[in-house]
């Protein structure tokens, strides 16, 4: 992938990570990253997400956990 594209790519992210969560560490940039990922997977292919729950069941329970962080962290940013 071109650098340019990459640097501008992860300055989208960190945007979105911070207007998401408050503010974007890099741990909850990775966080925010794995989740729009799964996400968009899950919507688009959701044969190949039930594939992968069923193939790495504590992956996706871990992927569960982090669902939640995340909205636990966006409902925290938003009632500030």
């Amino acid at each position: 992938m071109d650098e340019k594209l990459n640097e501008q790519l992860d300055g989208l992210l960190e945007k979105y990570t911070e207007l998401l969560l408050g503010e974007a560490t890099p741990e909850l940039k990775e966080k925010v990253k794995a989740w729009v990922l799964y996400s968009h997977i899950s919507k688009s292919m959701p044969p190949l997400a039930k594939h992968w729950n069923e193939e790495y069941p504590d992956a996706k329970e871990a992927m569960k956990a982090l669902v939640t962080d995340i909205q636990e962290l966006n409902k925290a940013n938003r009632e500030k």
